[in-house]
């Protein structure tokens, strides 16, 4: 019986020398290694869809799409392909201070379509962004009015959480509210990009352990990221609403 092909795997450290960095035409650092799924016209793509007035924030940052991003405690390994003894251990991401810059090591493995990859590398560029500029007052608004209105659902789990927090008569209450439009604005800001890269059915983006927001105000809040936010030259973004089947 052949012996089973163990799995290379290499530190951080050493991704960054053999796979080299390419720049987007909005600016965004990003670099491939290993065997995934996603196409290189996908991710050139993919990539290419993040506003430039998001990019021009995230200054000395790259993203590495591998196979898989293993977690061994404090330390990281990035694998050449899939391994399911590997992937147990295996994280959807990581980022790491490396050679003065922050790189994000995403692993495409973990997940089964470019819906789910997408999906991951903008939530990461959302949280980036809101990280550093902040939340403009403008979301903050809209998202307090849909609080006060007690309008149903959420964009994410956090967000979700952080309102019944957010929403409370608590010490906490205050922070809780700031934490809540944070996690608010990268959550509709990732829906946005996503929404810009692919069609994107309101559906798709329910998740079993909160309610989402309600189409109507969740159209209001990508709106206004819209508005914040424009696409790229060759990227629109719109909202359909699809008649019901009699």
């Amino acid at each position: 019986m052949p012996e089973a092909v163990q799995t290379v795997t290499h530190t951080p450290a050493e991704i960054l020398r053999l796979a080299p960095v390419q720049q987007a035409s909005n600016g965004i650092c990003y670099a491939v290694f290993g065997d995934m799924h996603l196409s290189g016209k996908d991710l050139e793509h993919m990539v290419a869809a993040v506003p430039s007035s998001i990019a021009s924030a995230l200054s000395r940052k790259a993203y590495y799409f591998v196979p898989l991003t293993v977690a061994r405690g404090e330390d990281t390994a990035i694998a050449e392909r899939y391994d399911v003894a590997l992937s147990e251990n295996a994280v959807c991401h990581r980022a790491l201070k490396l050679g003065g810059s922050e790189c994000v090591f995403i692993s495409t493995r973990l997940m089964e379509d470019r819906f789910s990859i997408a999906f991951e590398f903008f939530i990461n560029v959302a949280h980036a962004l809101v990280e550093q500029a902040g939340v403009a007052q403008d979301f903050s608004d809209l998202v307090q009015k849909h609080a006060t209105d007690r309008v149903r659902g959420e964009t994410s789990l956090d967000a979700y959480e952080l309102r019944k927090v957010a929403t409370g008569n608590t010490p906490d209450a205050e922070r809780a509210r700031n934490e809540y439009f944070a996690a608010a604005f990268a959550d509709s800001i990732a829906i946005y990009m996503l929404a810009s890269f692919i069609d994107v059915d309101y559906y798709d983006l329910r998740e079993r352990e909160y309610p989402l927001l309600q189409p109507a105000p969740l159209a209001e809040r990508l709106r206004k990221v819209a508005e914040l936010f424009p696409a790229n030259p060759g990227f629109e973004f719109a909202i359909f609403y699809k008649r019901r089947q009699p």
